[in-house]
């Protein structure tokens, strides 16, 4: 049995489906049979909205629930710590957290095996308020303590705490832009998502760093957190992250280990006594490294001068 608290509200399924990151018939299914429960009360139809705030139970079978050890021979930067919160550098290829779908090591596994202090609302999730995607690097924010979770999962919903993103993309943008365009699932390939009509409202905001012949850096500001919200608003502007091999990026002779997309700074209130953090997550060598951008836009990379760089965005251009 795994807990749940819901930070927004949602049809039981997609819930369930984001949780678990199963497909969203897999997560039907659990509905249909009963493993899923609110209060102790199974609630059998897909359809029903669950609230913030409120306690889902889902009962895994025993395949499903079996908890396997792997081994966290690996490290991950601290950039911050106290008793109430952790900050970290996520590695690029490194899931945050375990889901039946997941056959490796993850984030979360590693913040156990280190015996870190972590809040308990999820026990599926201990200390995990916000996820980056596996290939995504970056700054996340851990929870050691649930009063500190529930504060920083609330932040998270009214955009209190934020983060800006570097990507590296194959063609350079016209200028800068917003892209509010709604995000939902693709139809034709689950593993995706795409700009779907009636979907979920989603805001991004995109600023040209640097651009030559070989190499395009960028930043993104998101004012909404959908999955693959970036990739996405790129994609539907015919516009790829480099090593994005699910959104479209076709490589010609280059090797690339990883995507090039990573979450530079993280900013938010401290849970307990509500002083403004802010926090630059170090980029590693292979993003650093491609196409010498490191030696090309040095300047570029300065926190301060990109989070200035986002003041005017409401002049940008705008896409719908």
């Amino acid at each position: 049995m795994s807990d749940f608290l819901v930070d927004e509200n949602l049809r039981l399924d997609v819930f369930v489906s984001k949780m678990l990151q199963i497909s969203r018939n897999k997560a039907s299914n659990l509905v249909k049979n009963g493993l899923v429960t609110l209060d102790k009360t199974p609630i059998l139809k897909p359809s029903f909205i669950v609230e913030v705030g409120k306690k889902i139970s889902i009962n895994l079978d025993e395949k499903e629930d079996k908890k396997e050890n792997f081994k966290t021979d690996f490290e991950v930067p601290i950039i911050y710590e106290d008793s109430d919160i952790l900050v970290i550098n996520k590695p690029a290829n490194l899931v945050t957290h375990p889901a039946p779908s997941v056959k490796e090591p993850t984030l979360l596994d590693w913040l156990l095996d280190k015996n870190y202090a972590l809040s308990n609302l999820n026990n599926a999730r201990k200390g995990i308020v916000h996820r980056l995607d596996k290939g995504t690097s970056g700054a996340l924010v851990i929870a050691k303590t649930n009063k500190a979770h529930l504060n920083l999962a609330t932040q998270l919903k009214d955009r209190t705490m934020g983060r800006i993103y570097l990507a590296l993309i194959n063609l350079s943008l016209k200028e800068n832009l917003v892209i509010n365009r709604p995000i939902g699932r693709n139809p034709k390939n689950r593993l995706k998502k795409a700009i779907v009509q009636g979907a979920r409202e989603s805001k991004s905001a995109f600023l040209n760093l640097y651009n030559d012949d070989e190499v395009n850096l960028i930043a993104a500001k998101l004012f909404s957190g959908r999955t693959h919200q970036i990739r996405v608003h790129l994609s539907s502007i015919n516009r790829y992250i480099i090593g994005d091999n699910l959104y479209g990026f076709k490589s010609q002779n280059d090797k690339i280990v990883r995507l090039m997309l990573h979450a530079y700074i993280l900013y938010f209130k401290h849970p307990i006594t509500g002083e403004n953090m802010k926090f630059v997550a170090n980029l590693d060598n292979e993003f650093l490294n491609y196409k010498n951008i490191k030696e090309k836009a040095y300047e570029k990379f300065s926190p301060n001068f990109i989070i200035g760089s986002f003041d005017d965005f409401h002049s940008w251009l705008r896409l719908t």
